[in-house]
């Protein structure tokens, strides 16, 4: 595969990443088993429990999950084509997801921002 091409994997296959990874551990639709997996994790006996329910409550913990998920399903390598692209594209792949979900996550900040203020001039008027 031609280096563009697999430049432009990499920047197209991180954005599921990122949203499965954002869905799982931010979202209300999934909040009950997130919140089952933060009692566990501040609950559990041993340090394996403990960092096991963590992963489900961190997006840069659980995209690491999804990265090799994604890898396995598509099997897309980065800059070589044996086992070593797997891994160059895995740390890759987060990376970039991880930079789509913090700037998701400030946008969310800003939106909530001005919906706020908004709300706040309403209720002077």
């Amino acid at each position: 595969m031609e280096l563009s091409t697999q430049i432009a994997w990499l920047f197209l296959l991180a954005i599921p990443i990122a949203c499965i990874a954002w869905t799982v551990t931010h979202e209300e639709v999934f909040r009950e088993p997130r919140d089952y997996c933060v009692s566990r994790c501040h609950t559990g006996k041993t340090i394996a429990e403990r960092k096991f329910f963590y992963l489900f409550t961190c997006e840069y913990c659980f995209s690491h999950y999804v990265t090799l998920a994604m890898l396995l399903l598509t099997n897309y390598k980065l800059l070589m084509t044996d086992w070593r692209g797997y891994l160059i594209a895995g740390f890759a792949l987060v990376f970039v997801a991880n930079i789509y979900m913090s700037l998701f996550a400030l946008v969310r900040i800003d939106l909530k921002k001005v919906r706020l203020e908004t709300e706040i001039e309403e209720k002077k008027k």
